[in-house]
């Protein structure tokens, strides 16, 4: 049997506690010793060797370490038999890997202590117990099974227990259950059935919540990781680490790569062979050689500056996201956010502000505006018959005590009255809120000092209160007047116009019809359809009052004026409109999972524009009672899930990333962490987030703003465009290198390069003038652009049929160089000639690979001012090679002509590409 199911009689007789005098010493320790501390275990620390194996194990890391194994054994092999070693390219590969994993480990592990300094607070919790037989103040870690536990207004809850006596008691359960609205709770309730959801457990009370109003007396009946809140922080310990959609893809490419390498070094090595045995110059040697050319061949197939490139442009992007009020936790999220097509969206706390407001008030025959209200009895109601408090400091507003209350004093704190002092010299109307105010409240002659709720409630002279009840659905407040006793009542709507027999319309007091009730609860009816919470509004003037005021409150209620009633909701964030606007303009689906009820859920995403003719709309308990084969049928077609729970949630998604989704989940609850972990993206909210749910989190929002996700999107497909550039840059590079080798191997010629000559070109195909295109300013049709489909390569058709034939036309032009020497240079010249022009080559297809599409590449050409810099100064230091390093690069001087002639010869392939996208441009292929 479930504790919720259980009587208080037995829970207190099975923990052997009397709740009058608590726990005595000997019981805590005990208690202690068997279910130990009231904290969570710690997660497990990732040593630093752990984090780099895991970071060598990324698909372009692997293959680049496989590549460095075989140049090192290649060369260890040539020394030790006396020939001629070259370390230097195995040198640069193991530098490409340091960096790649230091990058990485680096970057998230600044992006821990930002996330560790973010979630420093103060956890030593004072909370009140009965130990023995005394009421003693003990911090929250000491509380253990078994105590009886005090609990008031403001209070956050130290941990789970049964509830054995209550007063008027209400609990935000929304960061556990999703639920913005407290909820009433009630020790004698009697629970059967043990698959009641927690947001239906009345009698019980959850770590980690906030009493919203009353007060209440709890035995602890769970401590830790034993708690609600900490069965899901466990259940986030076992999640299995997630693939990245680009990890899979780099993971692809990097096997097409390695089977294109492989298959390339197998023909090469076979025509080798043939060439020998048809010579008959069969031997070890020549063997051996053949098989050394096939392995570089291997080495030169392989974009060693990918991982560097991938690392360096995600780092950065961290520090620009990071400005944008987005911390991303982990490396790889800040490009795979770009690639989100689903965003499952809790409600409370993302969509909305988790702030009741007050909406609209209904007063004087007229819907109004907050501002627009001048009614003295209302605004009365408003501050003096109430227990709550707010606290404002800069411009930030914080609720203490029953939400519904802070929201009416909210709402006053938004009156002309309240915000402009000029307005109290106003007395035009009379009986206004603003001549009261400077009539009664302020003391002095200034009557320029705008008046706070606390002035108004001060100033009251309050000789007796009714509390809110259950069962009479409403709060009065007896004020004493200079000659009478006010009487301001508020409530249920129902509740509050049966007590009334008059209505204020027009400044004037009518008799309250049933024709002027029907045309009210018209109105409320309206706002009630909207999911908007309704508050009525009445107050009395008593001459006399006879009897103990605790008996004559039905006496006092009687006959009254109804002043009006209020909607109450948690508003939508300013920014949700426009942002999901621009999702659903970008390709990407909302589908919002809330703990809320289906009826408050459905009317936020009709104000929001998310459903449609086939929409579906449904509870989590629906969903429960489907197989898997059923809910996708559907799935595509749901958009809001009411009622959800953790597990709900993360078969939502887990289902969703089946079906071949890049998905990204937003919370900000405990509720919502399962679902954060198993996302593609998990974005968690800085300033309202639970601490569990920051944990299991990949991106946090440090503005809660969820217009800030549109632009993270933004960020994502910006820096993935990035990627596909260097890779079309780079492959294009290694294509044209093992074009070269293939070419001169069949028709009998040496490379025409020196080992140092293609260290310098290895600088240029991994150096800064490749990195800059990681750089690339985002392009303004990012977010017009469906999301890349997960299972999609990230080399495009567009890209692949580029990179053939750039490729296959510089190689022509190349082969033209050294075969036909067609710029006429000079035998000594020549081998400088063709050293220049294939480093020019790839200077300006670099260029090229700045546009992924058919347009022109100089739309852009000053976007990226670095990569103008870079190739700039790469041309510079090409030219002082050329002219001065010939001792060291084996190079002659070039008169100022052939120059002239080499750079109007390799720009040729930007003239080319160009014909190449005009083409395509027009004729549409």
């Amino acid at each position: 049997m479930e504790i919720f199911q259980k009587s208080i009689k037995e829970i207190l007789d099975g923990f052997k506690v009397d709740p009058s005098r608590g726990l005595d010493d000997n019981q805590v320790l005990e208690s202690e010793k068997k279910h130990g501390k009231n904290q969570f275990s710690p997660s497990e620390k990732v040593s630093l060797i752990r984090k780099i194996l895991e970071a060598l194990k990324e698909p372009m890391v692997f293959i680049l370490l496989v590549a460095a194994f075989i140049t090192i054994g290649m060369n260890s092999y040539k020394y030790f038999q006396g020939l001629h070693a070259e370390f230097t390219e195995s040198i640069g590969i193991l530098v490409a890997i340091a960096l790649s994993v230091g990058i990485n480990i680096v970057m998230e592990g600044r992006s821990q202590k930002a996330f560790d300094t973010l979630n420093n607070i103060n956890d030593d919790i004072k909370v009140k117990v009965v130990r023995n037989g005394d009421i003693q103040y003990i911090s929250k870690t000491d509380v253990v099974v078994g105590d009886i536990i005090k609990i008031d207004t403001g209070d956050k809850v130290p941990a789970d227990g049964r509830l054995i006596e209550s007063l008027q008691l209400k609990v935000d359960e929304s960061m556990l259950t999703g639920e913005s609205i407290p909820v009433d709770k009630n020790p004698d309730i009697n629970i059967t059935d043990p698959k009641t959801s927690l947001s239906e457990r009345k009698n019980m009370i959850f770590s980690g919540t906030f009493v919203t109003y009353g007060q209440g007396t709890i035995v602890v009946t769970s401590i830790g990781d034993k708690t609600e809140m900490g069965n899901i922080a466990t259940e986030l310990k076992s999640t299995e680490t997630k693939s990245t959609p680009l990890q899979e893809k780099l993971d692809k490419l990097a096997k097409s790569i390695s089977v294109l390498g492989m298959i390339s070094a197998v023909v090469i090595f076979t025509y080798e062979l043939f060439k020998i045995y048809t010579s008959n110059t069969l031997s070890f040697d020549t063997v051996q050689n053949a098989f050394m050319t096939s392995i570089a061949l291997i080495v030169a197939a392989v974009p060693e500056g990918l991982p560097t490139v991938v690392a360096i442009t995600l780092a950065l992007n961290i520090i620009k996201m990071a400005k944008s009020n987005a911390l991303v936790r982990k490396l790889v999220a800040c490009e795979t956010i770009g690639g989100i097509n689903v965003i499952c969206s809790d409600k409370t706390g993302t969509l909305t502000k988790n702030q009741m407001t007050v909406i609209d008030i209904w007063n004087n025959g007229e819907l109004l505006k907050p501002s627009d209200l001048k009614s003295r009895f209302m605004i009365e109601n408003f501050t003096i018959n109430s227990t709550a408090d707010i606290n404002v400091q800069e411009g930030s507003v914080k609720f203490i005590g029953n939400p519904t209350e802070c929201a009416l004093l909210k709402a006053y704190g938004e009156t002309d009255c309240s915000r402009e002092p000029a307005k109290c010299t106003n007395y035009s109307s009379k009986g206004t809120i603003c001549e009261a105010k400077c009539r009664d409240y302020i003391s002095g002659d200034d009557d320029e000092v705008a008046v706070d709720y606390t002035d108004i409630r001060n100033s009251a002279d309050v000789v007796y209160q009714y509390p809110f009840s259950s069962e009479k659905k409403s709060m009065t407040t007896v004020v004493k007047g200079n000659t009478s006793y006010n009487v301001y009542t508020k409530g249920s709507p129902e509740k509050v116009i049966s007590l009334c027999d008059k209505i204020i319309i027009n400044d004037k007091i009518v008799d309250f019809t049933e024709d002027i009730k029907s045309k009210v609860n018209d109105e409320i009816v309206k706002l009630q359809k909207q999911a908007k919470r309704i508050l009525g509004f009445s107050h009395r003037d008593v001459k006399e009052v006879s009897g103990e005021w605790n008996e004559i409150q039905g006496d006092l209620e009687q006959g009254m004026i109804f002043d009006g009633f209020v909607s109450i909701a948690d508003p939508l964030r300013d920014d949700v409109y426009d942002a999901i606007d621009k999702c659903k303009k970008s390709g990407i689906d909302i589908k919002m999972l809330t703990g809320d009820n289906i009826v408050t859920a459905k009317s936020i995403a009709q104000q929001l524009n998310m459903i449609k003719e086939d929409s579906i709309v449904i509870e989590a308990q629906e969903i429960d009672e489907m197989s898997d084969d059923e809910l996708l049928k559907i799935l595509h077609r749901i958009v809001v899930i009411a009622r959800s729970k953790p597990l709900t949630k993360m078969r939502i998604v887990n289902l969703l990333k089946k079906t071949g989704n890049v998905v990204a989940v937003t919370g900000d609850g405990i509720n919502d962490a399962p679902a954060l972990k198993n996302a593609d993206v998990g974005i968690a909210m800085g300033i309202t987030g639970t601490e569990v749910s920051k944990e299991a989190s990949d991106i946090i929002l440090l503005d809660d703003s969820f217009s800030t996700i549109v632009e993270a999107v933004e960020w994502g497909r910006g820096i993935y465009e990035n990627f596909q550039r260097f890779i079309q840059f780079q492959l294009t590079v290694n294509l044209i290198a093992v074009l070269t080798v293939i070419i001169c191997e069949i028709i009998g010629k040496d490379l025409p390069f020196t080992t140092i000559q293609l260290l310098w070109v290895n600088l240029i195909m991994d150096g800064p003038p490749a990195l800059s295109l990681g750089l690339e300013a985002l392009r303004s049709h990012l977010m017009e652009k469906k999301p890349v489909k997960r299972d999609a390569s990230i080399i495009t058709k567009t890209m692949l049929s580029r990179i053939i034939v750039n490729g296959i036309f510089i190689v022509i032009m190349m082969m033209l160089l050294i075969n036909n020497n067609v710029l006429g240079g000079t035998t000594e010249q020549q081998s400088s000639i063709v050293f220049t022009s294939f480093v020019m080559f790839q200077l300006f297809n670099a260029f090229n690979s700045r546009e992924l599409e058919n347009d022109s590449i100089f739309k852009n050409i000053f976007k990226n001012k670095t990569m103008i810099l870079m190739i700039g100064l790469t041309f510079v230091l090409q030219i002082i090679i050329t002219q001065f390093g010939g001792e060291v690069f084996r190079t002659a001087p070039l008169s100022i002509v052939m120059w002239l002639k080499v750079i109007a010869y390799t720009f040729s392939v930007v003239v080319f590409s160009e014909i190449v996208r005009f083409l395509r441009r027009t004729f549409s292929f």
